[in-house]
Order: structure tokens, then C-alpha cells, then sequence
């Protein structure tokens, strides 16, 4: 006997104020057109032939991540790579197999031409004052949908570095083409094979092995441990040609493909994936080489130097993807705080929540013009800059702690403030927060970029610089004075401490220069339109710099603080 269809009513109908969200709810369709803060920087800072090259290329990539590619990130993300050691007969093929989502976001990146824009030789010379800045702005709109792919992405950008500076002619005219390349079939990704078990973020400690064959080429044996994009055509590998030689100073540096010279197979074992807590989307892996061929770049000896220029390079993307996810969250919560009805009125209305977006907004403002200046600053030295390169040495190390460190701040509030739905794997917020887990880790850690910037402060003279920069920025802030000279007598004596004093003054030192730094750019940065959105975060900071005790504080309005995301809803 057929039973009746059951109906359910639906409870929108019958009670239309049960929403999460009011029905006016309104989302940005495109991550470029909506963000104020970005367009305003870039139209400041780039050529106009520039913007007119890039500005269609944004556009669109900023429709996607505002439209596509959140359904492809989760695609990817739920379905990771997975290695397939063995084929049907028993062959050893160690082959790393992707869901088909993974390869729709590897186009969409290419296709923003944030690799062809630097690399490709036309386009690299009408440009060249501005690379950093084109292929970086590709790059930041990418990250704000998906923070996987991102490592593979930075990886092929710090390859071509190293070949641009490094290889002999025939590996530059072999390979580049490979990286600027639109068509995904012709792409070569790279990566770096530096941590080992016995080394991890002390290289020096590194094991593996490499023997002179023939001409250029070493047979490398060992393994790495930690190997990111393993799958990757282009592998930059550090290795020890004489045992005898300790620390840094015994390992070289070698480029290591899929084939060997005469285009057979080279060796390489993929013992397992890694199975991470985030960026599942892409492949992290550990590798034995056993006598697999490697081509010396540079001399014996000098591999860490040049690896540096691949390291440092990461630093600034991962500081970069770190500032597009903590975008990302704020404008989540931004959107979701200004249509959800909370006691009677939207969310965005309640002075506790006015009160933390101020902070978090603050935050990512200070952070904003932290690593645009960076950006800025790379392309000054690629250009010739000594100033800007010795500014660099501490720049890059202070970037990358504090990006890192903020984004999973940042992004941990945004989920507190959206409450329960902010925790649910179907939207964003999750990933965000898992993928920028391992920012403060990667590229070196929180305590590795203190002991960096301290090696910066001998061997450099950005901080020389920074004081002064700060001195000149700030001098309407008359405390600002006494928090230098402070800081300019621990400067003075640092070099002078025990090793253990030395580290222990460090960090509160650097990320009290940082914070300076931070209001200096931001002063140096406003103008009357950017004014809207960094003077608050002016007021915000100096006003935490000089309040030792709680005061009476009267919040800033909701339309005060909507300004301060300087994003536009379409």
C-alpha cells in the first residue's frame, strides 16, 4: 500500500524572522573591485601601464575567488593528494595522484599571469620596477579563497630566483619558459628540500650526502623530511659534498629533476605524505634520494647563501598569505556582523563587537602596509637599492613573525565573533583558520626570526635605518621620543650581552620596534583618502602604547568602523 508523501512546511514562509542572516544579506562578487584598501595602494604606487596591463587579469581573478574558487578550495581540501607507490604490475612508480580540483585552482593562478608578469622577458623588462607588487597582488587575491596551493605557488616563483641568479644559460632558457607558461600541461613547480629529522630549523645539522659523478652533477643520497610541493618538477636541494666541512658552510646547493641528463627517470622514494592539520590540498612529503642526480648550482659550499634568496623570498609570501586570509576572515565577519539580527538590532550595532573589529581591523590595517611596504621595498633593491637591501635584512625576518602571528590571531576572533556558524565546516572560516595554523611555523619560526633579525642588527644597517625612519614618521607623538631613545640604548648594549641575556631582550625588543615601525608606515602611508582607514588604527595603537590601566573608552560608531575595513559590498 503506497504511503502518502510526507510535507514538511517550510519555516522561512511561516516564521520569515527565523534567518540566521536579515534577507537583505549582501556578499561582495568580486575580492578586487570590493577592496578599497588594496586599489588605493596600488594606483599610488604603479606605473599606469602597469595597472592597464594587470587591472583585467585582477578583475577577474577577483570574481573567481569571490565566486569559484571556495567550492574548488573545499574540493581539494576534503579529497588531498594521495601517493601511489606501486602500479599494476608491481612497478615502483611513487606517483602523486590530485582530485581534479586541485588542477582547476593551479589554472586559475596561472591565468592571473602572477608568474608570466615577472618571468616572461617582455613583460619582465617594461615592468621591471614593479614585479613584486604585479605578481604579489595575484597572489594576495588567490590566498584569500584557498591556503594550500599558495605553498606550491611561492615555491615556483623562489625556483625561477634562483635559476634567473644562479644557473648557466642553458637551464635559464630550458626552464624559465616552464614557469611562465599559461598552459597548466607545460607548468614546472618547484620546490626546496632543506628540513631534515636531525636538523629541522638548525640546517646546519643536515645529513644528506652528495658525491661528484660527472661534470656539474653530484649523486645525492639521504633523506629530507619535510619536502612541500613533493611533486614538484624543479627541487632545489641542499647537500653535504664533503663530510669532513661542518654546519652551513659544508652544503651546496642542487637542482634536482624528474629526469636525469640522458632523460631517464631519476631515483627519488616517496615514503609517505604528510598528513597535515591544514593546506591538505597540496603535497608534503618525505623523500630518500639514493643516488639520485643533482646539478651543483654556484660552488661547493655556498648552497645556504643561495638558498637564502629562495628562503627569504618565502618569508614574504608566506607573510603575503598570511595578510590575504586575515583579509579574508575580517570581510567574512564583516558581511555575516552587519546583516545578522542580534537582540533586537544587526550584530555590527553592539558596542563589544564595534569595540574587537576596531582592534582586529587595526590589526590587519597595521599589518597591510607592513608587507606592502616589504613588496615595495624588494622591488627597490632588485633595482639596485643598497638602502632598501640593507632595510630588507631585518625587514623580511620582523614581516614574517608578525603576518604570521597576527592572521591566526585575527582569523581565531573572527570565528569567536560569528559565533557557533563560525566553527562549521561548510564555510570558510575553518580553513582559514587550519591553513594559517602553520604560517608561524613555516619558513622558519617565531624564535628562529628573532635570532635572524639579531644577526640583521651586526650585519646590517637596517636598523640604523628603522630609527630613523620612525624618528622622522612619528614626531607629532611626543612619547614616541622616549620609547626610541629606550630602544636605542637596548640596541647599544645587545651586542655587547651574553648570549642568553641577548636572546631574552630580543623578542620584546624586536616586536616593540615592529609595533613603532608599524605607526610609522602607516603615517607615512595616509593620505586623504587612506586616511579614513588608518587613522583610526593610528589612534587605536598609540592609545595601547601609552594606557597602562584600564579607562573610560567610548567605542567607535559602526559607520566609523565599516570605514575601517575600506571594503565595498557590490
Amino acid at each position: 500500500m503506497n504511503q502518502p508523501a510526507i510535507s514538511f512546511p517550510k519555516t522561512t514562509e511561516k516564521h520569515p524572522q527565523n534567518r540566521v542572516v536579515s534577507t537583505d544579506y549582501k556578499v561582495s562578487r568580486n575580492f578586487f573591485e570590493s577592496d578599497l584598501m588594496l586599489k588605493h595602494f596600488l594606483q599610488k604606487f604603479l606605473s599606469s601601464q602597469a595597472w592597464e596591463y594587470m587591472f583585467g587579469k585582477w578583475q577577474k581573478l577577483g570574481k573567481q575567488a569571490a565566486c569559484d574558487m571556495d567550492l574548488l578550495s573545499q574540493l581539494a581540501d576534503k579529497n588531498p593528494p594521495e601517493l601511489v607507490k606501486r602500479n599494476f604490475f608491481g612497478e615502483t612508480i611513487n606517483e602523486i595522484r590530485f582530485h581534479p580540483a586541485y588542477h582547476m585552482l593551479m589554472q586559475i593562478a596561472i591565468d592571473s599571469e602572477m608568474f608570466k608578469v615577472k618571468w616572461q622577458p617582455d613583460l619582465r623588462q617594461k615592468f621591471q620596477t614593479e614585479l613584486h607588487k604585479l605578481g604579489f597582488t595575484s597572489f594576495f587575491i588567490f590566498g584569500m579563497s584557498e591556503g594550500g596551493i599558495p605553498c606550491p605557488l611561492c615555491m615556483t616563483d623562489g625556483v625561477a630566483r634562483l635559476i634567473d641568479k644562479f644557473a648557466k644559460d642553458e637551464d635559464k632558457q630550458r626552464l624559465l619558459p616552464h614557469i611562465f607558461t599559461t598552459q597548466l600541461e607545460d607548468l614546472y613547480t618547484g620546490a626546496m628540500f632543506l628540513t631534515e629529522k636531525a636538523g629541522g630549523s638548525d640546517v646546519g645539522a643536515n645529513l644528506v650526502s652528495a658525491t661528484h659523478w660527472k661534470d656539474d652533477y653530484y649523486l645525492l643520497n639521504g633523506e629530507k623530511w619535510f619536502c612541500s610541493n613533493a611533486n614538484a618538477e624543479i627541487i632545489f636541494a641542499l647537500a653535504r659534498t664533503n663530510p669532513e666541512i661542518k654546519g652551513t658552510k659544508g652544503l651546496s646547493i642542487f637542482l634536482v629533476e624528474k629526469q636525469k641528463p640522458d632523460g631517464s627517470p631519476n631515483t627519488m622514494e616517496i615514503v609517505r605524505l604528510k598528513d597535515k592539520l591544514g593546506v591538505r590540498s597540496m603535497a608534503s612529503a618525505e623523500c630518500i634520494f639514493t643516488d639520485t642526480v643533482g646539478k651543483l648550482i654556484g660552488k661547493e659550499g655556498e648552497g645556504f647563501k643561495i638558498m637564502t634568496e629562495m628562503i627569504n623570498l618565502s618569508r614574504l609570501y608566506n607573510a603575503v598569505g598570511s595578510l590575504s586570509e586575515m583579509r579574508r576572515a575580517l570581510i567574512e565577519v564583516y558581511q555575516f556582523l552587519k546583516y545578522r539580527i542580534s537582540f533586537g538590532v544587526p550584530a555590527i550595532q553592539h558596542a563589544l563587537i564595534r569595540t574587537k573589529l576596531t582592534e582586529l581591523a587595526s590589526i590587519y590595517t597595521a599589518n597591510f602596509y607592513l608587507t606592502w611596504h616589504a613588496i615595495h621595498t624588494l622591488d627597490r633593491a632588485d633595482n639596485g637599492s643598497q638602502e632598501d637591501i640593507e632595510i630588507l635584512r631585518l625587514l623580511t625576518p620582523m614581516l614574517k613573525k608578525t603576518a604570521a602571528e597576527a592572521g591566526v590571531y585575527v582569523i581565531r576572533e573572527c570565528m569567536e565573533l560569528m559565533g557557533g556558524i563560525g566553527y562549521i565546516e561548510d564555510g570558510i572560516m575553518p580553513k582559514l583558520l587550519r591553513d594559517t595554523l602553520v604560517l608561524p611555523i613555516w619558513e622558519g619560526a617565531g624564535n628562529i626570526m628573532v635570532l635572524d633579525m639579531l644577526r640583521a642588527l651586526v650585519k646590517s644597517e637596517g636598523l640604523p635605518l628603522m630609527f630613523q625612519f620612525v624618528q622622522k614618521q612619528l614626531t607629532d607623538y611626543e612619547f614616541i621620543a622616549k620609547e626610541l631613545q629606550n630602544l636605542q640604548e637596548i640596541a647599544r648594549q645587545l651586542p655587547q650581552l651574553d648570549k642568553e641575556t641577548t636572546e631574552a631582550t630580543a623578542k620584546p625588543f624586536f616586536e616593540r620596534l615592529t609595533l613603532l615601525y608599524q605607526l610609522a608606515l602607516m603615517k607615512f602611508y595616509q593620505d586623504s583618502e587612506s586616511n579614513t582607514w588608518i587613522e583610526p588604527a593610528l589612534q587605536y595603537f598609540t592609545e595601547k602604547l601609552q594606557t597602562l590601566m584600564p579607562s573610560v573608552q567610548k567605542p567607535r560608531s559602526a559607520k566609523e568602523v565599516e570605514q575601517m575595513f575600506a571594503w565595498k559590498i557590490d
